[in-house]
């Protein structure tokens, strides 16, 4: 895919609105991602001290609460962005493949306490759900990235530790809701049926990526 090379984040910001998905990393679609389309020196980069820099990993929490587009684990269990134009559509044709949790379910308990409590960063929303122990991690965070692939969580911030200078430092924590509960039950109102919107989805990304396979494509909105 060929696009202008971004630079800063407005520009990520308005490449997501212009072309509507955007995955964060590469997922196997030469060109299709945040990571391939900066410039070089906004990419990853390691210094002596072990330290590092990454302004694109730095542009995602002001990009998501700039209220244009919505970030989470949408494509192929990865993360990335959809413009608040599309996620309708998104949204309408992935709930219709990923049923609501049943009742009584670990899906449905995890949903009730962020809905309880609004927001809250992962691995508080882990301890709230009594995922404590060897190994629990992994699978908690399997059913968030669920939950996530469903469109009923997605990420509303993210939370840096900071150190006794009051310094930011390493990589973060989602800060997760739910879309209604950031953008307004109105982000649930569906303007067709699942199957029109998944056949305008499939259209788009076709137009946006004509040397993509089928098989590429169906992957980012299975």
């Amino acid at each position: 895919m060929k696009h202008s090379e971004i630079h800063n984040c407005a520009q990520l910001i308005e490449t997501i609105h212009e072309i509507g998905f955007l995955p964060l990393l590469d997922g196997g679609i030469a060109g299709f991602s945040a990571e391939e389309m900066v410039d070089e020196q906004c990419r990853y980069v390691t210094f002596a001290d072990g330290g590092w820099d990454w302004p694109l990993w730095k542009w995602k929490g002001p990009a998501v609460t700039d209220g244009k587009c919505i970030y989470g684990k949408f494509f192929d269990k990865k993360a990335g962005f959809i413009s608040r134009e599309w996620w309708p559509d998104f949204c309408n044709m992935r709930r219709a493949s990923y049923p609501a949790p049943e009742a009584g379910s670990i899906e449905e308990a995890i949903l009730a306490t962020l809905q309880e409590q609004g927001s809250m960063i992962t691995r508080d929303l882990r301890a709230a759900c009594d995922f404590i122990g060897p190994k629990m991690r992994s699978r908690f965070d399997a059913y968030i990235t669920r939950l996530q692939m469903a469109c009923r969580i997605v990420t509303e911030d993210f939370v840096y530790p900071t150190d006794r200078h009051g310094h930011e430092y390493g990589w973060g924590w989602s800060l997760l809701s739910t879309p209604e509960q950031l953008y307004g039950h109105d982000i649930g109102q569906f303007p067709r049926s699942p199957e029109e919107s998944a056949q305008r989805i499939i259209g788009h990304l076709k137009d946006l990526l004509p040397e993509a396979t089928d098989r590429q494509i169906m992957r980012l909105v299975k």
